[in-house]
């Protein structure tokens, strides 16, 4: 069917297609069949014909199938794609019989089609298949967005993924080696030794983090329940109940705040626990682990974020949060006593600070406002302060700060661990203290979760604990601009009219 006759029969594109697909229901029948049998994959074909010559004729037959992504001289020329590349398809009287060019008026682009033909080379050096046979495996009721331009509006790219991953090659490939780093981070901790559990997703009392939770209901409980914000308290549960010593989880957490370009109220956390090992332990881990990912999707520890070059070999740079503070202030935290001192000595130094803040929380801050964007390169920033790490055990020698460290990279903080704190007394007053200070700032909501503290009385070995960003390290490691690149389908605001 030529432009002349499309336009003859309509002048909007989707109703060409409808009357199209009308004309095949009465010519051909099921034009949406159940099934394809296809001999090979266009990478495979292209793997295997690698070494034919420009101008050959295999002489095999082989049968594919794809999306058709352009056509010329009225469809003697199609390029076919499935998910691993490719091929041309050839359609000549010569070679085609009638049959099969009469569907050529029928088919469009974005259609999706089966192909049984013979293999070979162009004099142009193109692999091409010469039809035999084709097939109408699905038509399409609305145009393909233009391949070479792409989706160009990203509020369309985040909300019809499906037509940003057909038309950009680069946002298929980031899904495609997401799939790969979550596949890898699996197989390393099961290489590790590490067993993995699944923990609920709903949650009568959230808790293992401070973050504002999604709240849903339970009809048939009749009991309010929350999704989970983090799985910390049972996995710890796990440790304690001697299933295994050490225990991961690749989880969905749900955090009820703001969206940015490294935030997203749903996103993806490895989690892990260690008996008798400690943050020190952890930390190699992560050093094996971002070596190994690194290695996985570029080959190499090296490689590239926007315009900075980064390096995931080990091992990566240590330093205590307040010898970092100290360097880029002069602040010596270390060397103020009372609550009140901290706050005054950052007030002196330019800081804006509560009236009620603690020693800890004003360390912490003028660490995140003068520190934390300097950190380009992967380091561990140790020794946080107690007031903030309800879950740490104390560094010996100073009580006022914890065995923590949180790993920087670019900037962005991607990973989370302690010495998990075991001692059933010292872990309920603090998150007594903890929900305390909730109840106080209007998180009537709020529980203590009575359950966890039940099994810790039953005694939890010593253990190192880590939470992993997996969707912010996968935008380091495909060089996404944004979480919402790295996520195939983001939060977004309802469509507006």
């Amino acid at each position: 069917m030529n432009d002349k006759t499309e336009t003859a029969l309509s002048s909007d594109p989707t109703e060409v297609r409808r009357q199209k697909l009308d004309q095949l229901r009465k010519t051909v029948g099921d034009v949406y069949p159940a099934h394809f049998h296809r001999t090979m994959s266009n990478a495979e074909l292209a793997d295997k014909y690698e070494t034919l010559e420009p101008d050959t004729e295999s002489g095999d037959v082989v049968t594919v199938a794809g999306r058709v992504y352009s056509s010329r001289n009225s469809g003697m020329f199609m390029d076919i794609h499935d998910a691993s590349g490719k091929i041309q398809i050839f359609s000549h009287k010569d070679t085609t019989p009638e049959e099969a060019r009469n569907l050529l008026p029928m088919i469009d682009i974005g259609d999706i089609i089966g192909v049984t033909g013979v293999v070979r080379r162009t004099k142009r050096g193109e692999l091409t298949i010469n039809a035999q046979h084709i097939v109408m495996l699905t038509k399409t009721l609305l145009p393909m967005p233009e391949k070479w331009h792409g989706v160009s509006d990203v509020e369309i790219r985040y909300r019809k993924r499906h037509l940003d991953i057909m038309t950009n090659e680069e946002s298929k490939l980031r899904f495609q080696q997401r799939s790969k780093i979550v596949s890898g981070i699996r197989r390393f901790m099961e290489n590790d030794g590490f067993m993995e559990v699944e923990t609920p997703m709903l949650h009568s009392v959230y808790g293992g983090a401070t973050a504002e939770p999604f709240k849903t209901h339970h009809n048939t409980l009749k009991l309010d329940m929350y999704l989970r914000i983090a799985p910390e308290l049972f996995l710890k549960r796990t440790l304690v109940s001697g299933l295994t010593d050490k225990v991961f989880e690749i989880n969905r957490n749900f955090r009820n705040e703001g969206v940015s370009t490294r935030h997203n109220p749903e996103f993806t956390m490895m989690e892990c626990y260690w008996a008798y090992a400690d943050y020190e332990d952890i930390m190699d881990l992560v050093e094996r682990l971002f070596a190994e990912l690194a290695i996985k999707i570029h080959g190499s520890t090296e490689f590239a974020y926007g315009d900075k070059e980064l390096s995931f070999k080990g091992p990566f740079k240590r330093v205590p949060m307040p010898d970092a503070v100290k360097e880029a202030t002069g602040i010596d935290f270390l060397a103020i006593k009372t609550d009140e001192e901290a706050r005054a000595a950052a007030k002196a130094a330019g800081f804006e600070v509560e009236k009620d803040w603690t020693w800890g929380e004003c360390l912490a801050f003028i660490f995140e406002e003068k520190v934390e964007g300097t950190l380009i390169q992967p380091s561990h920033v140790t020794h946080f302060p107690k007031d903030i790490s309800p879950f740490a055990k104390e560094v010996p020698g100073e009580p006022r700060l914890v065995e923590r460290f949180e790993t920087y990279c670019n900037a962005w903080e991607l990973g989370n661990a302690f010495s998990e704190l075991n001692d059933p007394e010292e872990q309920r007053a603090r998150m007594v203290e903890q929900l305390n200070q909730a109840h106080a700032r209007g998180e009537k909501d709020k529980q203590l979760d009575d359950e966890f503290l039940d099994a810790i009385d039953q005694g939890m070995p010593p253990a190192g604990g880590l939470g992993i960003g997996v969707d912010r390290l996968i935008m380091l490691l495909t060089n996404a601009p944004s979480i919402r690149d790295v996520i195939l389908f983001p939060a977004r605001r309802a469509k507006a009219d």
